[in-house]
């Protein structure tokens, strides 16, 4: 069939025009694909950065239960129990140990962390310190203790490198991680405490939730 020039021209212009809508949609599906990758690589590197703390702040209290000895009361188990604290409630127990005077064990803390340059209490405000609070909770009463640790990895402020944390009664406002801890006696074999150290970042904004769990068995 014969078809004018016109006509040819025509038909060119709309093979055209759905070769452009067909390009545009795989541009917007690229382009979507992409921001959705960039916003998971985002989240991911947030979640990531939170783990690595979280991993930090269970080692450290495990460490801090470790230099215990076996009948001090942050450890210890009473005779005919065959376990200490929680990692799902928050537990303060009266214990009376062996060769201790009778106390009361908070088994979780909260725990804020910071990076400031004040030099209120960061020794070397020109790098920062980093800078980590600590609640302690005593007849229902919080307090909070603020260590600041330089970039040298010294503790400013005491020549012994010892603790430099001063007491507040002020809730910090910042980044906030739980951790709970439990105490098994005998476990996994008799003679044996095992200690577990359960982490969790209270800011529900990141998502997935950030979560460590930490043990280490001792005698």
């Amino acid at each position: 069939m014969f078809r004018s020039p016109l006509h040819r021209r025509r038909a060119g212009r709309g093979f055209t025009l759905i070769e452009v809508m067909i390009a545009t949609f795989i541009l917007v599906v690229a382009v979507s694909a992409m921001a959705a990758l960039a916003a998971v690589m985002l989240t991911r590197g947030r979640q990531s950065r939170y783990i690595n703390i979280a991993e930090a702040l269970a080692s450290e209290k495990l460490e801090d239960l470790n230099r215990w000895n076996m009948n001090a009361q942050p450890i210890c188990v009473p005779s005919g129990n065959t376990s200490e604290g929680s990692l799902t409630t928050p537990i303060t127990a009266s214990l009376s140990c062996t060769g201790e005077a009778p106390g009361s064990i908070n088994y979780f803390d909260d725990v804020s962390i910071d990076f400031t340059n004040s030099s209120g209490g960061c020794a070397n405000a020109n790098n920062g310190c980093f800078a980590e609070t600590v609640s302690s909770v005593s007849e229902g009463v919080a307090t909070y203790y603020t260590t600041y640790h330089s970039p040298a990895g010294v503790i400013p402020g005491n020549p012994d490198g010892s603790s430099n944390a001063t007491p507040s009664t002020t809730a910090p406002s910042n980044l906030v991680f739980h951790r709970s801890w439990l105490i098994e006696a005998n476990t996994p074999i008799t003679g044996l405490r095992r200690i577990t150290v359960l982490v969790t970042l209270t800011d529900k904004s990141v998502q997935p939730g950030v979560s460590v769990q930490m043990s280490l068995v001792r005698q």
